[in-house]
């Protein structure tokens, strides 16, 4: 939108309001929930500013202005529900000292006047709806035969986490959401969807949950209703990878920062799942065929205020342990300060849960989807250990782990194997023998 205006030397200014359109968020990300405006009508800002702070299931982003200017126009509010392509803002930028005619200057308005009343559309609103209204979804991702077989059924597809590609509903998907739904109606699945007046007991506080911790619990909940988990658990002995990790921190110096133990670990899984490449893998539910990826990609649950979130370190094989140290500490900082972007948190093949540094003996991690298997760390201890061949006791800094893994590609023997395999690779630092190039 373009306009003039007499500046003090007799000649219009160029004014032309801009559109600041929701981009495009990364691979199966759709929208996002308005979680914060920095800024108000009347603002100044420059390029690069934030304006507005989304917040998916996955990360929270800063969306910057393309230009300099003047907040004219906000046409969102925290808590909406946007959308690739939807209007956000708009900004008033001068773009020089420049004459015009005044029959050009009047074209110049009745023609953005007319520009704008063609592109505004109806932002959509945060507002959920009915059962009915899902037949008009589009912004769920589904095929037609999903689609026709929701609405016949009048079930919203925007209430299903899809587990297909970027984030497809499946048929598979559908069902389970069905079953779930019979199961909390026949009381045999637990469901508070009535009012309890819980203050009858004592004082309470009631907490809104983070879009993050919304998303995954209901991701969460998906993957350990339509996926048969099945946990091995295991133990290893950590003692010669505590003395290796102990000698290469000392001869980082104290101005860098020291390397943890799960560098280590996350080379010795790739081993492992180069040996045994089921295990890196994912379910064509469609095809019915299991699609086995020839790259190394590690997610790392980590813990943030907002919830759980799972950046990705991509080429897992490719990096040395230092290399590893580095973007791990520096994705953990993004996501604590959520400042990951859509990119640092899809591409994953494998996942570790680490609550070493917390405590814990064993835990039962969840599997996370499209992925087949999961690896959660527990907090390691001396203790000593009755060497039977020896005939003596000996201590060492023991390791327990539970490998959580989906029954339907992976059988009790592979799992077994996988965790022997695991835990002897940690014992003799066969993993560091011959380094990945």
């Amino acid at each position: 939108m373009k306009a003039a205006i007499i500046n003090k030397t007799g000649g219009p200014e160029v004014i032309e309001l801009k559109d600041i359109i929701l981009p495009d968020l990364g691979e199966g990300i759709d929208g996002a929930e308005v979680s914060e405006i920095p800024v108000s009508i009347g603002d100044t800002v420059k390029e690069g500013d934030t304006i507005v702070v989304l917040e998916s299931d996955k990360a929270s982003m800063e969306i910057p202005s393309d230009f300099d200017g003047e907040i004219k126009e906000i046409l969102i509010t925290a808590g909406d529900e946007v959308h690739i392509g939807q209007l956000l803002v708009k900004i008033e930028s001068v773009l020089g000292s420049k004459r015009i005619p005044r029959e050009e200057t009047e074209t110049l308005k009745d023609s953005s006047e007319k520009s704008v009343e063609e592109k505004i559309k109806p932002a959509p609103t945060s507002t959920p709806r009915t059962l009915s209204e899902s037949t008009s979804n589009n912004k769920s991702f589904a095929s037609p035969g999903v689609r026709r077989l929701a609405r016949e059924l009048e079930i919203n597809l925007s209430h299903i986490a899809g587990t297909g590609d970027k984030g497809r509903i499946t048929k598979t998907d559908l069902n389970n959401y069905i079953k779930t739904q019979i199961a909390i109606q026949s009381g045999t699945a637990v469901s508070i969807n009535k009012d309890v007046d819980f203050t009858k007991w004592g004082t309470i506080e009631e907490v809104k949950l983070s879009k993050i911790k919304k998303i995954t619990g209901q991701r969460l909940q998906q993957a350990w209703q339509s996926i048969p988990h099945v946990t091995q658990f295991d133990e290893t002995d950590m003692t010669m990878l505590d003395q290796t990790r102990k000698k290469m921190n000392s001869n980082l110096g104290k101005t860098k920062t020291k390397i943890t133990f799960l560098p280590f670990l996350m080379k010795a899984v790739v081993k492992v799942l180069q040996e045994m490449p089921d295990f890196n893998s994912s379910l064509n539910h469609l095809a019915e065929t299991l699609i086995i990826k020839k790259y190394y990609n590690i997610g790392i649950a980590v813990d943030t205020p907002s919830g759980l979130v799972v950046p990705v370190i991509h080429n897992v094989d490719k990096k040395s342990i230092e290399d590893l140290s580095f973007e791990l500490v520096d994705l953990s900082k993004k996501a604590r300060s959520k400042k990951l972007k859509p990119s640092d948190m899809t591409g994953g093949t494998f996942t570790i849960s680490s609550l070493g540094g917390i405590g814990g003996t064993y835990f039962t991690p969840i599997i996370n989807p499209p992925e087949v298997a999961i690896l959660g760390i527990s907090r390691s201890k001396w203790e000593k250990i009755y060497n039977h061949d020896k005939q003596t006791s000996l201590v060492q800094y023991t390791m327990p782990f539970s490998l959580s893994y989906d029954h339907r590609i992976i059988d009790g023997a592979a799992a077994a194997k996988f965790t022997g395999s695991f835990g002897s690779t940690i014992k003799t630092l066969s993993f560091l023998e011959k380094p990945n190039e």
